[in-house]
C-alpha cells in the first residue's frame, strides 16, 4: 500500500489507535488527564507547512486492534504499519513539560489544573457538567467529562491557581491560547468563567478561548468580550436533531439547537469572520449530515471545528465502532475545501495546534492543487505576517481593573 500524507496518517491514528509494545513508551509520556474527548497519546507527525499534533488513542478496545504500532530504535520514534512490512513514519513524542510536576502556591498540582493538548493550554472550570448529576443521567453519551473531573482533575479550581499554571505554561511551554471549557452550569457559564478570563488577560496574557453552553441573554457575550474572549466555540455535535436528541439528550431538552445556532451567528456578526468556531463530532450521525454541518457552520463565517468520534472507555458509547478512516478524509478534505470556498482565515494566530481535531489548515494536503487553492493560501500567508502585531498586543497582560 502506498505511504499515506502527514494528514491521512492523522486521520487514519485518530480512526485506529496505536498500539504500545513492551518498552516502546516511557511512563510519563503516558499522563491522560484531560475531559471530554481526549485521553492518548501526544504524538507530532511533521508535514512539509508545519508540524502536526494529534492525541492518538491507545487504551481503548479499537487501539488494541490497530494495524499501528509504536515503536523505538536508534534514538528515533516510528509508528510502523504491519499491512505493508518496512512501512513506517517517523514521528514524535513531545516530553511532558516540566511544570506538569510542580504545585501552585495553595498546593494543588499543576496537571490538575490545566494540560496541554497539542499546543495549547485546556482547563475545565466550574462544577461538573450538571447533565451528569441528573437523575435521570442527561449527559452526552460519547463524553467522560463526570469520570474526569475530580477524578484525574480537580473538581474546581482556583483563580490563583489557573492564573499560575497558566503563567508556568506561556513561560516554559510557548502557550499563546488557554481555552477555558465547561459543563452545564444551571444555564450560568458565562458567569462562571468571566473571573478566569479577565485573570488570565489581565495577569498573564495569552489569547484566550471559551466553550460553554450557549446563553439566551446574548448580551452575555458582549460582556465576555469586554473581559477580553478572542474565540468562543460551539458545541453542538451533530447537524441532525435526531441524532443530537438521541446522543446529548442534556443539550436537547434543556437548550436546544437553536441557542447554538443564534449564540453562533450573533459572536460571528459581532467578532468578524473565522474568529469563533461551530463543533461537531463526525462518525456517528450520516456522513451527508456532517458535510451539511461543515456548510452551514462556515456559512455563518466561522470555522469548523471537527472531532473524529472516539468511543471512550467508561462512556455509554464504549462499545460503538470507531469511525471508518475513507469516510473521515471526506469529511476532513470539505473542511478545509469550505474554508477556502467561504474565505474563512484558519491558521493565522502564533502557535495553536489542537491534538483533539484534524485542524482545517492540517487538511489542506487532501485537496488537489488548483489555483484556487493556491491563491488562498497565498492570502493565508500574507494575513498571517499582518496580523503578528495584532496577536502580540493580544497576547500582552493587561492592567488590572481597579472595581
Amino acid at each position: 500500500m502506498a505511504p499515506l500524507n502527514p494528514a491521512e496518517l492523522e486521520i487514519d491514528l485518530l480512526c485506529k489507535g496505536l498500539r504500545l509494545s513492551e518498552g516502546s513508551l516511557d511512563a510519563p509520556f503516558l499522563a491522560k488527564v484531560r475531559a471530554g474527548l481526549g485521553s492518548g497519546l501526544e504524538v507530532t507527525i511533521p508535514a512539509r507547512h508545519k508540524t502536526i499534533h494529534v492525541n492518538v488513542p491507545v487504551e481503548e478496545a479499537f487501539a488494541a486492534r490497530s494495524p499501528y504500532r509504536l515503536s523505538r530504535r536508534d534514538g528515533k520514534t516510528f509508528v510502523e504499519d504491519d499491512r505493508e512490512p518496512g512501512l513506517a513514519y517517523e514521528v514524535g513524542l513531545p516530553q511532558p513539560p516540566a511544570w506538569y510536576g510542580r504545585r501552585t502556591s495553595r498546593g494543588t498540582p499543576m496537571s490538575r489544573v490545566g494540560v496541554l493538548q497539542g499546543t495549547y493550554l485546556g482547563i475545565y472550570v466550574g462544577r461538573v457538567c450538571q447533565f451528569w448529576t441528573a437523575r435521570p443521567a442527561l449527559n452526552c453519551r460519547f463524553c467522560a467529562t463526570g469520570l474526569n473531573v475530580g477524578v484525574t482533575e480537580a473538581a474546581e479550581k482556583e483563580v490563583e491557581d489557573v492564573v499560575e499554571t497558566a503563567r508556568a505554561a506561556k513561560e516554559e511551554s510557548g502557550v499563546t491560547f488557554v481555552h477555558f471549557n465547561s459543563g452545564d452550569q444551571a444555564g450560568g457559564g458565562l458567569r462562571t468563567v468571566e473571573p478566569y478570563v479577565r485573570a488570565v488577560k489581565d495577569r498573564v496574557g495569552a489569547l484566550v478561548g471559551v466553550q460553554v453552553l450557549p446563553e439566551r441573554d446574548l448580551s452575555l457575550y458582549d460582556r465576555l468580550l469586554d473581559a477580553g474572549v478572542d474565540h468562543f466555540s460551539f458545541c453542538y455535535e451533530f447537524q441532525d436533531p435526531e441524532w443530537f436528541a438521541r446522543i446529548c439528550p442534556g443539550k436537547a431538552a434543556q437548550v436546544g439547537q437553536e441557542a447554538f445556532f443564534r449564540a453562533m451567528e450573533y459572536t460571528a456578526r459581532k467578532m468578524g469572520k473565522g474568529r469563533n468556531s461551530g463543533e461537531i463530532i463526525a462518525g456517528i450521525e450520516p456522513l451527508e449530515k456532517t458535510l451539511e454541518a461543515i456548510d452551514f457552520i462556515t456559512d455563518l463565517g466561522c470555522f469548523p471545528t471537527v472531532c473524529i468520534f472516539r468511543p471512550l472507555k467508561g462512556t455509554a458509547m464504549e462499545n460503538e465502532p470507531s469511525p471508518r478512516f475513507e469516510e473521515m478524509v471526506v469529511v476532513m478534505r470539505r473542511v478545509f475545501e469550505a474554508c477556502m470556498e467561504k474565505g474563512i482565515p484558519v491558521g493565522l494566530a502564533p502557535n495553536i495546534e489542537v491534538s483533539l481535531i484534524v485542524n482545517p489548515d492540517d487538511a489542506r494536503d487532501l485537496v488537489a492543487p488548483s489555483l484556487r487553492k493556491s491563491l488562498y493560501l497565498a492570502r493565508l500567508t500574507v494575513m498571517k505576517a499582518l496580523a503578528r502585531p495584532y496577536f502580540a498586543r493580544r497576547m500582552r497582560p493587561r492592567a488590572p481593573e481597579s472595581s
